[in-house]
């Protein structure tokens, strides 16, 4: 375990907690300009969770220790989450023990404690947003465990940076395995992230809504630390992406110079994919929540039809 290493590993999980909540304002700047309305600030975010901090936090009488500690551990979830992703660098302490396997192991536990927050609290909307958190996460679980293995079967590992390593090295080419793996991922990341088809992160209309639905008791410094979350996880979801799909520029060394240059790299990698991801929420309209499970099984055909392309074809 090198300093090098672990300097790259704190700075990776700082690089996070900082330019997370950047990445919602700048997704939430291109979906106003392309649905042509007056776009709000780059900085919202931060000044939301400023405010967010600094208010005081109102819970219910009904409400256990379980409904205080869950933002807690879902907001460490998720930066756990951004360190065991390669942002900046390969030469990771944590690539060794935390793995693919482990990674989607986190974003289970952080759904697990905070779908069962909103039961404990006892409220109807809290139990309707849980009853659906637990139904997508059913269904996007196996497939991102599926496009995960697609690629740990090119590299022969599940660790991602080994993963990176491994596709860098070798010769540009276009493997059918991970080109049908991208479109499943990008299908799972919708859904695990609460984008649109299949949630709308601005609604709070209770027949559709599924991660507003979980939070909706929460305020103050807790309701802070589970936006603070979600901003997390769509940066994991975005890193692990461009880890899996688009691994060049980031460092294999943890050297203070290779890792400053990786920095602009992920910084324009990440608005590019903000505009994408922008553009494919303006382009399609919310599903109805019964068709939410289609969705996700044609994501997990895919991961699976990844799977057997690369075994009989070998690419």
């Amino acid at each position: 375990m090198s300093i090098g290493g672990i300097l790259a590993q704190l700075l990776a999980i700082a690089l996070a907690l900082a330019l997370a909540p950047l990445l919602t304002g700048w997704v939430n700047q291109w979906r106003a300009w392309l649905q042509n309305r007056r776009a709000p600030s780059l900085l919202q975010p931060y000044r939301v969770l400023h405010k967010l901090f600094n208010k005081e936090s109102v819970v219910a009488d009904t409400a256990s220790p379980l409904f205080r500690i869950a933002p807690y551990i879902m907001f460490g979830c998720m930066a756990l989450a951004c360190g065991i992703a390669p942002t900046l660098s390969t030469d990771l302490p944590l690539a060794p023990a935390a793995d693919a396997i482990a990674l989607v192991g986190l974003f289970a536990l952080a759904r697990v404690f905070i779908s069962l927050a909103a039961i404990d609290i006892g409220t109807a909307f809290g139990t309707l947003g849980a009853r659906r958190e637990m139904l997508v996460g059913f269904l996007a679980e196996p497939a991102l465990l599926m496009v995960l293995f697609s690629a740990s079967l090119i590299t022969q590992s599940t660790s991602l940076a080994k993963i990176v390593e491994t596709l860098t090295h070798q010769p540009f080419a276009i493997h059918p395995s991970l080109a049908v793996a991208g479109v499943a991922f990008t299908m799972v990341s919708l859904a695990e992230n609460a984008r649109v088809p299949v949630d709308n992160p601005t609604t709070h209309l209770e027949l559709t809504m599924i991660h507003e639905a979980l939070i909706l008791e929460y305020s103050g410094r807790h309701l802070a630390l589970v936006e603070w979350a979600a901003s997390l996880k769509l940066f994991a979801y975005s890193c692990i992406g461009l880890a899996l799909f688009v691994p060049w520029g980031i460092a294999e060394a943890g050297t203070p110079f290779a890792i400053v240059l990786a920095i602009p790299v992920l910084v324009a990698k990440l608005a590019v994919g903000g505009v994408l991801l922008a553009l494919i929420e303006t382009i399609n309209a919310k599903k109805r929540l019964f068709l939410v499970p289609e969705f996700l099984t044609t994501a997990f055909l895919l991961a699976v039809l990844a799977l057997l392309v690369h075994v009989l074809l070998g690419a």
